[in-house]
């Protein structure tokens, strides 16, 4: 088949899958090496892009681990982890404020901008966007989330515009603002705005049944399927948290959710617009 030929073919193939998921909401949480790398970063911008063009409503959802720890290093302020989430004092949270609202973001929406795209930032600040409480104070102010408002994401998109959030939260409990895990907030707001999927971005192929062999992919996994996978070892370490999430996310009344591999480019166009689907899916379980 010639290149013409087989680009004719994508474009066909993908037309069903635009029609089926224009005017929808999907939530990308977007964050590891696909940050990280230029053209990966590159890549995922295009496929957001794209998917706006032909109507389909995303929301991006950001992280930037690297960049916090690079800065705090460079104010030689020590950082350490506690069960996965960073232990944030005072200097670490002015950090993570300034870096995830500030630089990550307004960089980000600039480069969707420069591409072609309508991007606008916001931070789980504005509008009150995340509310939260303090998680517990041996990992300082890591907070939990206790109330979504999705008004300014979704007047954002009414407007036309790709919203970028940073996953900081306002304090309800006290005069401060909170680190927030930024699977936990993708999961979240796509509950809030009812989104038809949530796509995580990660640096693996997704779940996988042997963590040292990717031809064990676990192509579809039902929530209920979850704990037994957690209890047999196949979920463990950093990867609890984020199949949690997903099935917070499933509960809440997202239809699927998506575990892909970041480091693919283009992994979010394969994953939605064609047969061939890469990564993880998780489902509710069929009612009958």
């Amino acid at each position: 088949m010639s290149s013409h030929a087989q680009q004719a073919q994508t474009l066909v193939e993908a037309l069903p899958y635009i029609q089926k998921f224009t005017g929808k909401t999907i939530v990308v949480k977007y964050g590891g090496n696909a940050m990280i790398s230029e053209e990966l970063r590159k890549a995922v911008m295009s496929d957001i892009i794209l998917l706006s063009l032909v109507g389909i409503r995303v929301v991006v959802v950001h992280g930037g681990g690297p960049e916090i720890s690079d800065m705090l290093k460079r104010l030689n302020h020590s950082t350490h982890f506690v069960d996965g989430l960073r232990y944030t004092d005072e200097t670490t949270m002015e950090v993570v404020q300034s870096i995830l609202c500030g630089k990550v973001n307004k960089n980000l929406v600039a480069q969707l901008n420069r591409l072609g795209g309508k991007a606008i930032g916001l931070c789980g600040m504005d509008g009150q966007l995340f509310q939260a409480v303090q998680l517990d104070e041996k990992y300082g102010l890591v907070g939990r989330i206790t109330g979504v408002d999705p008004s300014a994401v979704e007047s954002a998109i009414r407007e036309g515009y790709i919203p970028v959030v940073s996953t900081v939260a306002q304090g309800m409990d006290a005069d401060t603002a909170y680190n927030i895990n930024a699977d936990t907030a993708a999961a979240q707001l796509a509950a809030a705005l009812d989104a038809e999927k949530l796509i995580l971005l990660t640096d693996i192929r997704g779940l996988l049944r042997d963590p040292k062999d990717e031809s064990t992919l676990i192509h579809e996994v039902h929530t209920y399927d979850v704990p037994k996978l957690i209890e047999e070892g196949v979920i463990s370490g950093g990867m609890i948290p984020k199949m949690e999430c997903c099935v917070e996310a499933i509960h809440g009344g997202v239809e699927r959710v998506h575990v892909i591999d970041g480091r693919i480019p283009h992994s979010i166009l394969i994953e939605l617009l064609s047969d061939h689907g890469i990564g993880t899916m998780l489902k509710k379980e069929e009612t009958l």
